[in-house]
This record gives structure tokens, sequence and C-alpha cells, in this order.
């Protein structure tokens, strides 16, 4: 009888990557939409949650744009002679940044929409931010073949990035 031994199967680099700028891309977004819903303040003006979503949609374009294209400018070569077209699909393959940032913009047009306070958009999409960040810690340290107890305390610490934010908008109003 032979022995038959349980292999890991590696994926090829080429498929690696997509998986990689999803995960990145998934944190990247969580946290940045954390920050920026947390740092919508009005200094005296009615909240107006129609802007702050737009103005959250804006800056998760700008961001995937500026990442893509800083990621594009990093692996130019002397003979790359397809730049434009290189740097387009750079920054079009940073889609999972913007992805990320949706339930944020979502949770504001929600209060735009009058179906709840912009308060209490903010909240939810803080607390949903949170539940993102401790999913995307988890998923990361699996495809990295982490036991799953590893797994979950690299999902908290991504959560306390998330709580740094929360803290840091508690102590800010």
């Amino acid at each position: 009888m032979s022995e038959s031994r349980s292999v890991p199967v590696q994926p090829s680099p080429g498929r690696r990557e997509p998986l990689q700028r999803l995960l990145f891309g998934g944190v990247y977004g969580s946290v940045l939409a954390s920050a920026l819903a947390a740092a919508l303040g009005h200094e005296g003006r009615p909240p107006d949650p129609g802007y702050d979503a737009l103005w959250v949609a804006l800056t998760a374009v700008a961001s995937a744009a500026a990442h893509g294209y800083a990621h594009s400018i990093a692996h130019r070569t002397s003979d790359d002679t397809q730049v434009t077209a290189s740097a387009v699909r750079s920054m079009l393959s940073e889609w999972p940044l913007v992805a990320a940032m949706v339930p944020t913009m979502a949770a504001l047009f929600g209060a735009h929409l009058e179906w709840w306070g912009e308060e209490s958009a903010i909240e939810f999409a803080l607390g949903l931010n949170l539940v993102a960040l401790f999913g995307w810690g988890v998923w990361a340290a699996r495809v990295a073949e982490r036991r799953w107890g590893a797994s979950f305390r690299v999902g908290c610490v991504d959560v306390l990035i998330g709580l740094l934010i929360v803290i840091a908008n508690v102590l800010s109003k």
C-alpha cells in the first residue's frame, strides 16, 4: 500500500495576485471608509449625508486610481511601451478598494433618503466596517494557511485598527 500525502496546492503567481489585491483592497477600503466616516463633521452647518456619500465615493475612486497608478509606476520598466494601457489596467484592478467602501456610501445615502439620521448612518458604517475588517483578516490568514485560532487573532488585530478610528471619532467629538 502506498501512503498518500496531502500536499497544499499553491495557486500560480498569476492567480495569487488578484487574491492579494482583493484582500489588500478590502482591508484598505474598510479602514479608509471608517476614517472618512469618522471624520465627517459639519461645524455648525446642517448635515448633508448626500454630499457626504458623494465625497466618500469620490475619495474611494481617487484613492483606487492613485494606488493603481503608483503600483503601475513601481513596476514600470524602461522597455515598457504600453505605459498608458498598463496604468489603466492597474487602476481598474483596484476595484476591491472601492467595493469595500460601498457599505459606508450606502449607509450615508440611506441617511440622505431620510431612512435614518446621519449620525446613525455613521455609527452603522463604523460597526459594519469593524465586522468587515475582522472578516478580511480571517480570510487573509486562512489564505496564508494559518490555523483557525491564529486566523481569528489576525481578524481581531484588524478590528483593533478599526477600533482606533472609532475611539478617535469619539474623542474628537
